[in-house]
């Protein structure tokens, strides 16, 4: 009784060793290696698997790093449609201040293109642009946005002492 059990377990395991050696035909090669590598048939192998575990890890981190740029892009993208709605708020609201702010900032805009050579101008603003996450993460942008409001309001300061 106990061989037919045996042998019934035997034709059982050829039968599913059969199905799935099918089923990984193309993977043979691939499978080969992979069991070189898991048994160290090479000095090599493990620091390699550490490598390519650490790997995985590091991809994570980065994955990580990823998801903060992305979420930063989004942030950006809707100060400037908070931006963009301002601007047309203020067309409605106040549209002599809007067309005054208009004009100013194009005569600039036309100014600073017709001092500056077009490809110089161009570097300057893409080296800008790609400075500007760097600039940001070490906090200059925020020191001189913090030293224009304090010159801003020791201005409005001095302008309301001579109205008084």
């Amino acid at each position: 009784m106990m061989a037919e059990g045996d042998n019934r377990s035997t034709n059982l395991l050829a039968a599913e060793t059969a199905s799935l050696e099918e089923q990984l035909q193309g993977w043979g090669e691939v499978m080969l290696m992979a069991d070189k590598i898991l048994r160290w048939e090479r000095p090599w192998f493990p620091p390699a698997i550490i490598g390519v575990v650490s790997l995985v890890f590091l991809t994570t981190e980065q994955q990580q790093r990823f998801h903060e740029i992305c979420s930063s892009l989004v942030k950006t993208r809707w100060r400037a449609v908070g931006w963009w709605k301002r601007l047309f708020t203020l067309k409605e609201e106040k549209p002599k201040m809007y067309f005054m702010t208009m004009i100013i900032s194009l005569a600039a805009v036309a100014w600073v293109g017709q001092q500056v050579h077009n490809l110089l101008l161009t570097y300057l603003i893409v080296t800008f642009l790609l400075m500007l996450p760097g600039l940001n993460q070490h906090g200059v942008i925020s020191k001189y946005i913090g030293m224009a409001k304090r010159e801003m309001n020791k201005l409005l300061k001095q302008k309301e002492k001579k109205n008084e």
